[in-house]
């Protein structure tokens, strides 16, 4: 599922700041990364259906190289998955728990809040 029109949709920032504030607000970048692009994940554990869930923020290099600190990336629109065990992450065709959602709601706002 895709978030559209967030405020962090579009955004270009430097790539440290990006790893600092995404990292403040619980997203991990464990090397999902590539000269030119980058995925910071939060994962949600839903213990009362015993699934996993990640919401993913994804950029690309605008200037430079990722993962130079100075590095400029370009912000994609959010997404967020579902996990299935041992194939990877599914974002289509899914129907997502309304605490889910609301949670990744309230979670791309603390990211925009904290980019500002």
């Amino acid at each position: 599922m895709k978030f559209e029109g967030t405020e962090i949709t579009g955004k270009e920032i430097d790539f440290s700041v990006a790893e600092h504030v995404l990292g403040e607000a619980g997203f991990v970048h464990a090397g999902q990364w590539d000269y030119e692009r980058v995925t910071f994940d939060y994962k949600f554990d839903d213990l009362v259906n015993d699934d996993v869930y990640y919401l993913r923020v994804q950029a690309y290099a605008v200037k430079g190289e990722i993962p130079s600190p100075h590095s400029v990336i370009k912000f994609l629109d959010p997404i967020l998955g579902k996990h299935y065990y041992p194939h990877g992450v599914e974002y289509a065709d899914e129907t997502f728990p309304k605490h889910i959602l609301e949670k990744s709601t309230k979670k791309l706002e603390q990211v925009s809040a904290l980019l500002k």
